[in-house]
């Protein structure tokens, strides 16, 4: 079984961060986003995955290689132009000729995914759709099923008194390679509003596996930021290891959180379920808490930083206090004693 992963968007939703990182790469708790996919789909015995790429593909591949490295073969395929997720996988075709687990490249889950495969292969389904619950479905697409699992029908962000269920669309699939007859070649199309509604119209066997685990769609800071906190207090643990903090410096508080070892931490400092990234300079007495550091950022002395995403190489001032919610791109430079 060969796995694709939708990683083509451009991340407009956690821009700043993505201007110059595209989104499959962003770091999170320092490994690029699409590590902790592929290391998903290795541990459940999937070795062969393409990445199906638009926005600074270049990029994405100077990071992940030939896959090698991680115990995976990796092929790239870049759309000229937005194919969606449907026409991805069409665009695909030559490479598809088994049964695949398709992913949509911004989320993060625990997924029993042999089991999945189980149940695509009992049920001798067309299409196995991924389920999850949320509080809230009125944002999402809802997808309904019987209790034997078959899905019966879409409903694409309902209105409050349309919400007959609480499962949605979780962003994972199992599909045969049947389905791609039913793509248009070379044209946008979607899995969730086209592909999906003409198999269950035309009475093809859709099975749905609903997913209990943790699962996040990390697009925005606030979900960015979110799925660190998750991570760094335990509430989600990945199928890829994060690293453990190696920060061991006098008169330095470090709880819940990561930094790396090229990093400088003057003395005084709290960090407080952070993460801190490769080659950042902490001046002293600064206090960094529930915050995203990327590589190369400098902080004074004194500064205060909480729920903050802060880019790469920016620059912080002495005594500079930033709020939650302020997400900084890349090489900002805030002076010393400002309020943002």
């Amino acid at each position: 079984m060969k796995a694709l992963i939708l990683a083509g968007g451009e991340g407009t939703r956690l821009r700043p961060l993505t201007i110059n990182t595209p989104k499959p790469i962003v770091p999170v708790v320092t490994i690029p986003l699409l590590r902790y996919q592929i290391e998903l789909l290795r541990q459940h015995g999937i070795r062969e995955v393409v990445l199906s790429l638009s926005y600074q593909p270049h990029r994405i591949e100077q990071v992940l290689g030939d896959g090698s490295s991680f115990g995976v073969r990796l092929h790239y395929l870049v759309e000229t132009v937005p194919l969606g997720t449907a026409g991805a996988f069409k665009n695909a075709e030559t490479l598809l000729d088994t049964a695949t687990v398709v992913f949509n490249g911004d989320i993060l889950c625990e997924l029993n995914l042999t089991e999945v495969i189980r149940l695509h292969q009992d049920r001798q389904a067309t299409a196995t759709l991924v389920l999850t619950r949320v509080e809230n479905p009125s944002a999402y697409g809802l997808v309904e099923t019987e209790k034997d699992g078959r899905i019966t029908r879409f409903l694409e962000k309902p209105a409050l008194h349309e919400i007959t269920c609480d499962t949605i669309n979780a962003g994972a699939y199992v599909l045969e390679p049947e389905v791609l007859r039913w793509i248009p070649a070379a044209q946008a199309y979607s899995f969730e509003k086209g592909l999906f509604p003409a198999l269950l119209k035309h009475s093809r066997p859709m099975s749905a596996f609903i997913s209990d685990g943790y699962w996040i769609d990390i697009g925005t800071p606030q979900k960015y930021l979110q799925v660190h906190q998750d991570i760094l207090r335990q509430r989600f643990s990945p199928a890829l290891m994060v690293p453990s903090s190696l920060l061991e410096i006098a008169e330095v508080l470090c709880a819940n959180s990561v930094v790396d070892p090229t990093c400088r931490i003057g003395e005084g400092c709290q960090i407080l379920s952070s993460c801190i990234g490769s080659d950042s300079v902490i001046g002293r007495k600064a206090v960094i808490e529930n915050s995203v550091i990327w590589p190369g950022v400098t902080i004074g002395e004194s500064a205060r930083l909480s729920g903050c995403i802060v880019g790469g190489h920016c620059e912080i001032g002495s005594n500079t206090v930033l709020s939650p919610g302020v997400v900084l791109g890349d090489r900002c430079r805030v002076t010393d004693y400002s309020r943002l």
